[in-house]
């Protein structure tokens, strides 16, 4: 039996012998910017895992807060989850169609609402279709559930607390864009937004995480990388990216290496970078 709170991955073979489990729920987290120019639920609904239901990020959110896809009420997530199937005793699977990136952002959404057994499928949907898994296009209908979260709100920062974050330096800001963003020396994919990165802040792009395969990289390559990057393992590390979704993606890196107290900045650089009284650095 998978102790959940320690591993945060499945593999394609264990989803497949445990795929008509009861208690076994599995969510298309796929999520997609907008110039990747795919469209998750389209996708989703031409072929997904038998079974799955489509979890979108983009409406399990608060949408009162002028920013994308932030974090939901525990009354919504509540809500959302009940109305997928998903009980507080289930086990929860999540996969997307790229590079793990939505996958790992209804994981730790899960986890921060209190749900322990929750994992990433390792490789997501690419690595169950080039083993030639059987996939659906068949409309998923499940039987609502009832669905209590305990939410934990240490593991996402909001914007004041982030503020001091930075300015007292009493966290390791880990950000997961691409160098150049990071730099300033490539353009945001999302208009007028400044360039640059957190004063302080260091950076691994997330897919330096993956491998070719789409899989997570094995413990010692990990180490290296977080390391490699300035990373005190020993220290807290709250994550960024352009809209807390890759930043998602490092936190399941560090859980991977059993570094599990981190957090993760939900407005990321859609809200930082957006400001003007937010310090920018290139």
């Amino acid at each position: 039996m998978i102790d959940f709170k320690r591993q945060p991955l499945v593999d394609t073979e264990w989803l497949a012998a445990h795929l008509d489990d009861d208690d076994v729920k599995v969510i298309d987290s796929s999520f997609y910017l907008p110039a990747e120019k795919r469209d998750p639920r389209a996708e989703y609904a031409a072929a997904h895992i038998p079974g799955a239901v489509f979890f979108d990020i983009d409406e399990v959110a608060d949408k009162t807060i002028p920013l994308p896809h932030m974090f939901p009420s525990p009354e919504t997530f509540d809500a959302a989850a009940g109305a997928l199937g998903i009980g507080n005793g289930d086990t929860v699977i999540s996969y997307d169609g790229g590079k793990l990136t939505g996958a790992c952002r209804a994981w730790w959404m899960f986890r921060a609402f209190g749900h322990d057994r929750v994992a990433v499928l390792d490789g997501g949907m690419s690595k169950w279709r080039a083993e030639g898994r059987a996939v659906s296009a068949d409309p998923v209908a499940p039987a609502p559930a009832t669905y209590r979260s305990t939410f934990d709100p240490a593991m996402v920062q909001p914007l004041d607390a982030m503020m001091n974050i930075v300015a007292e330096g009493s966290m390791q800001v880990l950000d997961a864009r691409s160098a150049g963003r990071f730099t300033g020396t490539a353009p945001e994919p999302r208009q007028g937004l400044r360039s640059g990165h957190m004063p302080g802040a260091l950076n691994l792009p997330y897919d330096r995480l993956l491998r070719d395969d789409g899989t997570l990289r094995p413990p010692e390559e990990l180490r290296d990388l977080f390391t490699g990057a300035g990373i005190d393992l020993g220290g807290t590390v709250v994550t960024s990216c352009g809209s807390g979704v890759s930043a998602a993606v490092l936190l399941l890196g560090l859980y991977a290496l059993g570094h599990h107290d981190n957090t993760l900045y939900d407005g990321s650089w859609s809200e930082w970078g957006n400001r003007d009284d937010t310090p920018v650095v290139t």
